[in-house]
């Protein structure tokens, strides 16, 4: 009983994700949540993996925040570490990932780095100063742009169908 209660409540939960997908083609932008999102294919060859024929692309995605609402983690304490800096995540859900390639380009914010000085003393006792970058925030501010590329290997004779959604 309690196992098919919990598979309902992830089906559920996987139902709502999959619904706030779009899909998105080559050279399209669309709106998700304020943020305009372009895909574009740079490159598509044919290759083989296992004796078997698929088509490889090279593909570019950016994301350009057009509302004007600014994105922000301020890290409290250092080392803090953070895991989801994610903004957008574009999803082939045709890709194959052989050949160690891509399934899925996660979109993350810029990193703001802030110079740390200290002082400290050397082998011979002498005190000097020295700078350590570290790393102060994550940031994604309104008119900011953000890309990255990816290689999708999907069957022969397709090309990649991709969904993106806004991971905040």
């Amino acid at each position: 009983m309690r196992n098919s209660i919990f598979l309902f409540v992830l089906s559920l939960i996987s139902f709502g994700t999959f619904f706030q997908a779009q899909k998105i083609g080559d050279g399209e932008t669309v709106d998700v949540n304020g943020l305009q999102v372009s895909l574009n294919i740079t490159n598509k060859e044919s290759v083989q993996v296992g004796g078997k024929p698929f088509d490889r692309y090279k593909v570019s995605a950016s994301v350009k925040n057009s509302s004007d609402k600014s994105y922000t983690i301020r890290l409290t304490s250092y080392p803090q570490i953070v895991l989801d800096t994610g903004i957008v995540e574009l999803d082939c859900v045709n890709a194959t990932g052989a050949k160690l390639t891509s399934k899925k380009i996660q979109l993350k914010m810029k990193t703001q780095m802030i110079n740390v000085s200290y002082s400290a003393y050397d082998k011979s006792g002498k005190s000097v100063s020295n700078v350590l970058p570290v790393i102060g925030s994550y940031y994604f501010d309104s008119g900011d742009i953000i890309s990255d590329n990816a290689i999708f290997i999907v069957p022969s004779g397709e090309k990649p169908e991709v969904n993106v959604r806004a991971l905040r």
